[in-house]
């Protein structure tokens, strides 16, 4: 695979600065994209480090530590959209997150596959990324919609349909357009490492599956969570 100098970065980086000169034009939040731009590349700079030293050490004790880190900073993120009850519902966004994608990473690398040892940190965390990052961003939807819809006086069965199918749509999109409209990461990045674009395939499935899985029990999982709380 062809190594991305530095210098090039900057031609991506120019049409990312029209999308904050928008927002600045508009008086929209472009300080917020600014400091995530550059939140991103620091957090990435330094993963890479860390996964770098990881991936040699094959440790199992390093791996949980990067999962439970995953696991709390995806469950903190993904109740941005509700400043003022953030903390309060920390506990249920952390134990619907970690409930059904520590499951599904359970049967991805258990089941379908079987990988050896258990904790190897080049499949492990990547897939653990994935589907955290999915059932974060599920929550974010779900929370927001479902508020949204209860300030408007909606009933509590109507805000919870309305926000589930609004939650469910970025992932139903894909699975509409994978293969048509788009060649997702890993199957790109597979096929560009030389694999078989037939084993590429094999690999997707798996992972659009075990993303609509993670979206769409995350955030039942977590409205059931938050109606007891009530």
């Amino acid at each position: 695979m062809q190594t991305i100098e530095l210098s090039r970065l900057v031609y991506i980086l120019l049409p990312a600065l029209l999308v904050l000169g928008i927002q600045w034009r508009w008086s929209l939040q472009s300080g917020t994209t600014l400091y995530a731009i550059a939140r991103m590349v620091l957090q990435l700079v330094l993963i890479g480090y860390v996964l770098t030293y990881i991936f040699a050490a094959q440790t199992p004790w390093l791996v949980l530590l990067v999962l439970t880190i995953m696991l709390l900073a995806s469950s903190w993120i993904a109740l941005r959209p509700l400043p003022a009850q953030r903390l309060n519902l920390f506990t249920t966004a952390l134990l619907a997150t970690a409930s059904v994608n520590g499951g599904l990473l359970l049967i991805i690398t258990g089941l379908v596959l079987d990988v050896s040892p258990w904790f190897e940190p080049s499949i492990v965390i990547p897939l653990a990324g994935m589907t955290f990052a999915t059932g974060m961003n599920s929550i974010s939807l779900f929370s927001e919609r479902y508020f949204s819809e209860l300030d408007a006086q909606k009933s509590q069965t109507d805000a919870r349909n309305t926000a589930y199918q609004a939650t469910l749509i970025p992932t139903i999109n894909s699975l509409f357009a994978v293969g048509l409209v788009s060649l997702p990461g890993m199957m790109t990045g597979q096929i560009l490492s030389g694999v078989s674009p037939l084993i590429a395939v094999r690999y997707q499935i798996m992972i659009m599956l075990m993303l609509l899985a993670s979206s769409g029990l995350t955030s039942a999982l977590f409205y059931q969570l938050l109606r007891r709380r009530t």
